[in-house]
């Protein structure tokens, strides 16, 4: 990756983009700092710290916007209502027809595609920042308001400012993601989660030294940190080999083609593959399912439970044995969805005929749409109960170490090396193209 790196820098063109990419990148962790008017961030800080401390829901959010959420910054709700935007017109594509012929349109059509999602995207945004603010209203600490009114005024002003600044620097974050696209080396928002996980990585490290002076200063009561700060780091590294390692597999069904004859030349005969990667639907299980479930801890931000309720609640927090149970079906029911919008073994079946190819020892047709589905099936079943690993291993390791409020969990590690891994790919496929004389010299 470092070489590729140097490599690029190298090039005037892919220079003059990564220095692009890193102004963008310091807009972004400069937003991330500038508070949002008529807040107590003191009040909030320590409010979110709290919280945090008892729910990963938060923890992953403010991991997400860079410490941004747990500050109510202008970049506080990043880049979530966007993606959730995306994955809203991704499924809506699908199921209704004019959106789907839309993508159908080639260049033009995307373009009215990419506008919808950018409306959807400040809906949410204006959404999600109004529930923001419900909370931080409702919301005390130590007896002090997180949210400061001026005297005499009904407090609707200050509403309508911090909403508008959370909306606006969700837009914001839109259209530097975009610029990056344009400008930059590409995976615009892709890099702006990337830096804001990494900007994470010094309060990771600062709460491992934390433990390690706990061990130190106690060793018979947290003396077993001596030997759990280790394994977090052996194991922190060997999932993100695990995940590189998974990204690269793939099931490679063979193809041949047939030979035809046009004129006086033979074309086809020739062998090939269909690659299927074990991660068809990426990351996406993981984040539906997160999203569904955070909805039950939420409802503890705008209520104070009691009794049966509460015990509900209580088992759909993280640390409860009813969320994991949930969390693990989810994500593989949610891969199977995904990959069954995506891939349809009828329409893969139907161009392999068209071209002429055919699966050695599988008739055309419908027995090789039965084939395509069968192997499609397992290989989501294998790339979900990966994913389902990734994101649970997290949570049983704290419940076994006590270390459970460590910033850093399965699903950042995925952003983190996928986003490394992609950006990596297209550096190189740009270097390649521009190092390529083509067949004239």
């Amino acid at each position: 990756m470092f070489k590729t790196i140097r490599n690029a820098w190298k090039v005037e063109d892919l220079r003059k983009r990564l220095i692009f990419t890193i102004m963008i990148i310091v807009v972004f962790r400069i937003g991330s700092v500038i508070p949002v008017p008529f807040l107590n961030v003191e009040a909030l800080q320590g409010l979110m710290g709290n919280l945090s401390e008892g729910g990963a829901m938060l923890a992953y959010l403010d991991t997400l916007s860079g410490g941004a959420f747990a500050q109510a910054t202008l970049f506080a709700m990043s880049v979530t209502p966007y993606i959730n935007s995306s994955i809203i017109m991704q499924l809506l594509t699908v199921a209704i027809p004019a959106l789907e012929s839309l993508q159908k349109e080639g260049e033009e059509g995307r373009k009215k595609l990419t506008a919808i999602t950018r409306y959807v995207t400040i809906a949410l945004g204006l959404l999600q920042g109004t529930a923001y603010y419900l909370f931080l209203r409702n919301s005390k600490y130590g007896g002090t308001s997180i949210v400061r009114y001026t005297e005499g005024s009904s407090g609707i002003f200050a509403a309508l400012i911090i909403v508008l600044v959370f909306t606006a620097g969700t837009a914001l974050m839109m259209w530097l993601g975009e610029q990056i696209n344009v400008k930059g080396i590409g995976n615009g928002v892709s890099i702006l989660l990337f830096a804001g996980i990494v900007s994470r990585m010094p309060a990771l490290i600062t709460k491992l030294i934390a433990y390690i002076s706990l061990a130190i200063e106690s060793p018979q009561e947290f003396g077993k940190y001596y030997a759990f700060v280790p394994l977090f780091v052996i194991i922190f590294l060997a999932m993100m080999w695990i995940i590189v390692f998974m990204n690269d597999a793939e099931r490679r069904i063979p193809i041949q083609y047939a030979k035809r004859t046009v004129g006086r030349k033979v074309y086809g005969g020739q062998n090939s593959h269909i690659p299927l990667k074990i991660g068809l639907s990426g990351v996406m299980p993981i984040i539906f399912a997160s999203s569904i479930l955070s909805i039950p801890s939420l409802m503890n931000f705008f209520m104070s439970p009691t009794g049966i309720m509460k015990n509900i609640l209580d088992a759909f927090s993280v640390n409860g044995w009813l969320y994991s149970i949930l969390y693990f079906l989810l994500i593989i029911m949610f891969a199977y969805f995904y990959v069954a919008i995506t891939y349809n073994p009828i329409e893969m079946a139907n161009n392999l005929r068209q071209s002429n190819g055919t699966i050695p020892g599988i008739r055309p047709g419908k027995p090789t749409s039965d084939f395509l589905a069968k192997v499609l099936s397992k290989v989501t079943l294998i790339g979900a109960l990966f994913l389902a690993f990734i994101a649970l291993f997290p949570i049983g390791f704290g419940y076994v170490t006590g270390m459970s409020n460590l910033s850093l969990g399965g699903t950042s590690i995925i952003i983190l090396v996928g986003v490394a891994l992609e950006t990596v790919k297209q550096m190189e496929s740009q270097m390649m193209m521009r190092h390529y004389k083509g067949f004239l010299d």
